[in-house]
């Protein structure tokens, strides 16, 4: 099976999971596919990050950084509807089951890949708000990539939350921001996992 951060297209109804799942406080049916991120379930690291960030402002311009299947991208439009929420991956069959999800959730995003939200952030000014479980398994250097192509897009004031693995390079991940002018702390460490916050440099 290919890894669920390369480029797949959409997946027909046979293809198609069930998702059972509370977002900002709603129960939602919504759907996975194979291919992409935590297919069948919503994933620990992503509900880790539902349960520890901060609540987001109720207007602004948000980012999901690496939408899968869409949990995040759409609680922050369940929690601030008067925001601009826009979802990126580089997987089409990801954002094709993003928008299917949002518009059963009923929030408005918009989602495209990452030269097209590029665009509209650069159009609207920049970024608020990142909310990301990152790919970390793309490789250390690709992933220092991705993120250096986003947090720059931050707001003075904004900030970004980020999850990861203890095991998979959070502490080190930290301390790198930091040497790049991000400064970054830690918000909580449950189960593994470091829920570490991110601010412009």
């Amino acid at each position: 099976m290919e890894q669920y951060f390369t480029n797949q297209p959409a997946a027909n109804a046979t293809q198609r999971t069930r998702i059972a799942v509370s977002l900002a406080g709603k129960k939602l049916s919504l759907e996975g596919a194979e291919g992409v991120f935590s297919a069948r379930h919503l994933d620990k690291a992503t509900a880790i990050l539902l349960a520890g960030a901060p609540t987001p402002p109720a207007v602004g311009t948000f980012l999901d950084l690496g939408c899968g299947w869409g949990p995040l991208a759409i609680t922050l439009g369940l929690l601030s509807p008067s925001a601009q929420v826009l979802a990126v991956d580089v997987s089409e069959r990801a954002r094709d089951l993003t928008r299917t999800n949002a518009q059963r959730a009923g929030v408005s995003l918009q989602v495209g890949c990452p030269e097209e939200i590029l665009a509209t952030t650069k159009a609207s000014g920049g970024l608020d708000l990142i909310w990301s479980n990152p790919p970390v398994r793309i490789g250390k250097k690709p992933l220092q990539d991705l993120l250096l192509t986003w947090l720059p897009l931050l707001k003075p004031g904004g900030e970004a939350i980020l999850v990861m693995g203890k095991n998979l390079g959070a502490d080190s991940l930290q301390k790198w921001l930091c040497t790049q002018g991000f400064p970054t702390r830690r918000l909580a460490s449950k189960k593994g996992f470091r829920l570490l916050a991110v601010s412009p440099a």
